[in-house]
């Protein structure tokens, strides 16, 4: 296989990691538990709110790390 080759796979493989991705933020909003776990952090104030989603982000890095470990094993 000569460079031009892998080259294009690889693209296409970033494509629709792409897409994928996008499909799945699309859809974040009608996941009524996602970024509302136990453990995000929410402060607000009179005219003022903090959010931090530390649970979910976990959860999201495990997730991420599972996959790109299966997908490295290949």
């Amino acid at each position: 296989m000569n460079a031009i080759t892998h080259m294009g796979k690889l693209l296409i493989v970033v494509g629709i990691i792409c897409a994928a991705l996008g499909g799945v933020l699309l859809l974040s909003g009608k996941i009524p538990w996602l970024g509302r776990l136990p453990g995000d952090i929410i402060v607000q104030r009179k005219n003022f709110t903090f959010y931090f989603p530390l649970a979910t982000s976990i959860i999201l890095s495990v997730l991420l790390t599972l996959l790109f470990w299966l997908i490295g094993r290949r």
